[in-house]
């Protein structure tokens, strides 16, 4: 792992869980976190190691069909993810009571926020995932 300040290069999957406590640490007392990249740069993967550094003792796995999967951690705290890929609407939102999670004060992991950018809060923590060409490693910034 290489860091230049808010970006981290994540070049093994050991590394991950060593950004998710830096970013978690950084933003401490923040709950609401999206999550931009393309198809397949690892939001899922980094938000399963995010969970870990939470202790979720839940599997965690894409809410892809379901849009939001709720998981708790040892200490019996709500964790949310969300995965608005297929939302075909910011109406498919509000008809999910996203903002009933979202202002719930428990942690929310959102993949695919642009879908919803106008509804996040200005609090929300961004953090961008990025492919690295021609390698396996990825670009994390927060």
């Amino acid at each position: 792992m290489h860091n230049d300040q808010n970006r981290f290069v994540a070049d093994t999957p050991g590394v991950l869980d060593e950004i998710a406590s830096k970013l978690l640490h950084e933003h401490a007392g923040k709950k609401v976190f999206a999550f931009y990249g393309p198809l397949g740069a690892g939001k899922t993967t980094f938000i399963k190691a995010i969970c870990n550094v939470l202790e979720v003792v839940d599997d965690v796995n894409s809410p892809t069909f379901s849009i939001i999967n709720q998981y708790f951690t040892k200490n019996d705290e709500t964790v949310y993810h969300f995965d608005f890929y297929r939302l075909e609407s910011v109406a498919e939102a509000f008809d999910i009571g996203y903002e009933d999670y979202i202002y719930s004060g428990s942690y929310c992991f959102i993949e695919w926020p642009e879908k919803i950018d106008q509804l996040l809060p200005e609090y929300t923590v961004r953090v961008e995932i990025e492919p690295m060409e021609g390698t396996l490693a990825r670009l994390v910034t927060f």
